[in-house]
């Protein structure tokens, strides 16, 4: 099992990056969302992270990075040499054209930093779909064609363009492209194409083993990879010690609830007891969704990611953290960087 054959990985000997989920906190506004988001990828690429990813959500009042390349843009304007881009832009809310030259342009502007991460689900809810797609369908089963088409763009050798159609900016360049999944179905795909994958276990660990099989298993050299690359998604919360690092996880849990009642709203301050909040049931569901995190102090945390290392034996991880405070959020992360580097 590929597992067993990378276990002696040590976590000094992978990449790490962050999911920036550009949380609206309650009381705030998405203006300060994006001051704190660029306020932490500065200090992500000063504590050596390897790169910055957002993400497309829509219709959700707590996240702001529902225009993902626009605050891309943002980052990469803002930074000088992490790598930044998208965890993921959704293809199928978008023409792929639209894309690539979105894209074209962000690399154009910021050349050798730009990362094209793309998603199949419309990350949002169905009014918004429907809104988003103007009538088009929603199955994503079309993903594998619009990949094909936007790959097509940028290298006009490949073929899945419509006649007569380039890419301007975006023809001729070198971005990038992963694909994210929660299911096997883009980790099938990314190793048919020979293209990095990315799991989206930090809400979503139930298949992520089996999906890294199928991705290494279906893997094919191309002219991007001659080996496959998983990266996997992790919740870390880290605090000066388990407790707070406890208490500061509990305004991820409570987004959580929300969602699982069918509410969106702004993250939450933390609390002291969540089994004030949540009946049992929603308890258990909810730290099964969230199982694949680390929560705690440094060594706690360390401990944690050297066992998820060894379990999946990821090429690289990326790191998301739902914390309300700013500089309690810095702080964590400060936390994994140190975790990483000793």
């Amino acid at each position: 099992m590929q597992e067993h054959r990378d276990s002696h990985k040590r976590l000094q000997d992978i990449p790490f990056s962050i999911l920036d989920l550009a949380p609206i906190v309650t009381g705030a506004t998405a203006a300060d969302s994006f001051r704190n988001t660029l306020d932490l990828a500065r200090h992500a690429e000063s504590w050596g992270y390897h790169r910055f990813w957002l993400a497309e959500h829509h219709n959700m009042p707590g996240i702001a990075s529902s225009a993902t390349s626009v605050v891309i843009g943002h980052v990469a304007a803002g930074t000088q040499s992490i790598r930044v881009g998208s965890g993921g832009i959704m293809l199928p809310n978008h023409a792929p054209l639209v894309i690539a030259e979105q894209f074209g342009t962000l690399e154009s502007l910021y050349p050798g930093r730009i990362d094209l991460g793309l998603g199949r689900a419309p990350g949002s809810d169905q009014p918004a779909a429907r809104a988003l797609r103007r009538g088009l369908g929603s199955s994503g089963d079309d993903f594998p064609e619009l990949v094909s088409e936007l790959r097509s763009y940028f290298d006009p050798s490949r073929e899945g363009r419509p006649p007569g159609v380039r890419a301007v900016p975006g023809e001729g360049l070198n971005i990038p492209i992963w694909l994210l999944g929660s299911s096997g179905f883009s980790a099938q795909l990314a190793g048919q194409l020979g293209l990095p994958f990315a799991f989206a276990s930090h809400f979503a660990p139930d298949y992520l083993l089996p999906a890294l099989q199928l991705y290494r298993s279906n893997f094919r050299p191309s002219e991007v990879l001659e080996q496959p690359y998983a990266m996997v998604g992790i919740n870390v919360i880290a605090a000066d010690t388990d407790a707070e690092a406890r208490r500061l996880a509990t305004s991820q849990e409570q987004q959580f609830l929300n969602l699982v009642r069918g509410r969106t709203g702004m993250l939450n301050p933390p609390v002291d007891n969540m089994d004030e909040l949540w009946a049992e049931h929603e308890k258990a569901y909810i730290r099964k969704q969230l199982g694949f995190s680390a929560i705690g102090s440094k060594e706690t945390v360390k401990t944690k990611l050297q066992a998820l290392l060894d379990e999946t034996g990821a090429d690289e991880f990326i790191a998301a953290g739902q914390i309300y405070d700013h500089v309690a959020r810095l702080r964590s992360y400060e936390i994994v960087a140190d975790v990483v580097k000793h």
